[in-house]
């Protein structure tokens, strides 16, 4: 009873030189952006692989990437200290906001006009979440965000925005999930299913669900607006990242060991395959291999058609769906 991935051949995107930290797809699914360790923000047309060109300017390895929703902007996180908004189109930095630690996260709300990001507790500095409105030059001339958040706990690893723009979902360290208001900055919900740190969140493509990649071997879905755990899928390794297919009930999980563990191993024992699960079944019906490394992070196409996935190896591979994957039925 599995599917077997019989993928056509994966387009190999080679642009970085080192592992890849964030890939994204902008809403209509013909770009995706890739940020890597190596200090530059890529951005590739998804349809046949070819680099449309390169957002240069940071000075440290990127930690995030997004794009609104009309692929105007692309937002860019660094550990140069630094979050920066480009023109996507012509490549020119448009803003600066500079902060007193490395950023992590960052994304832009529906609407394209409120950005937040998060920045690490590192350096006597602890974690802060700050909101920012473009629509409000002077916010962006003096570098104060409208709203900053401080988080003393535990520090945020990954966040998204939750529908409307009312607050961001934020996945830390300590397995926590908060959501942080975006008018007040107040935790409106906190829920704890993970027990170690949050690699990444993921919403569905309505807004309505989230997933999280965690640390402690298992993804999780939740409804975005209550943090109720709706399912869970487990591995027997750390999941770096996960989606949630547009059009089927799947979910695509990378993962593997950590970069500072990999070495310490035989190659033959890192499995990093991508590994498809039943979205209602919470069972794995396939894998795709490809990467020698870790995959890092996962995304699927807005249209379900095909999968991306960027690699600890460097690479960024999209992957499309042969037609037996859209007819395939898990037997119950």
């Amino acid at each position: 009873m599995s599917y077997s991935c019989a993928l056509q051949k994966p387009i190999l995107l080679q642009g970085h030189e080192r592992s890849i930290t964030q890939i994204k797809y902008n809403r209509e699914g013909d770009l995706i952006f890739s940020v890597a360790k190596d200090t530059v923000a890529n951005v590739w047309y998804s349809v046949n692989g070819e680099r449309l060109g390169t957002y240069n300017g940071h000075t440290g390895a990127l930690w995030c990437v997004d794009c609104d929703w009309d692929t105007k902007n692309v937002l860019t996180g660094s550990a140069d200290n630094s979050c920066r908004l480009w023109d996507c189109e012509t490549g020119k930095q448009l803003a600066m906001l500079n902060t007193s630690s490395a950023v992590r996260t960052c994304g832009f709300d529906f609407s394209g006009n409120i950005i937040m990001f998060s920045t690490d507790k590192q350096m006597g500095y602890q974690c802060f979440l700050n909101y920012f409105d473009l629509r409000d030059p002077q916010q962006i001339e003096d570098n104060q965000p409208y709203l900053t958040v401080p988080c003393a706990e535990s520090k945020i690893t990954s966040a998204v925005w939750g529908p409307l723009g009312e607050f961001v979902i934020a996945g830390h360290e300590n397995g926590e999930i908060n959501q942080f208001s975006a008018k007040s900055g107040e935790v409106l919900k906190k829920v704890k299913e993970h027990n170690k740190q949050i690699n990444d969140i993921q919403t569905s493509v309505d807004l309505t669900m989230v997933i999280t990649a965690s640390k402690d071997c298992s993804s999780k879905l939740f409804d975005s607006t209550t943090l109720d755990h709706i399912k869970s899928f487990k591995t027997e390794r750390p999941v770096n990242s996960a989606a949630i297919s547009p059009i089927m009930d799947h979910v695509v999980m990378g993962g593997g060991q950590e970069a500072m563990e990999v070495t310490t191993t035989s190659t033959r024992i890192g499995k990093f395959e991508a590994r498809f699960f039943h979205a209602a079944y919470e069972e794995e019906f396939g894998r795709v291999k490809g990467h020698f490394g870790p995959i890092n992070c996962v995304a699927f196409h807005p249209d379900g058609k095909s999968y991306s996935s960027g690699g600890e190896d460097g690479y960024t591979r999209i992957h499309h769906f042969d037609p037996q994957y859209f007819d395939f039925e898990l037997e119950a």
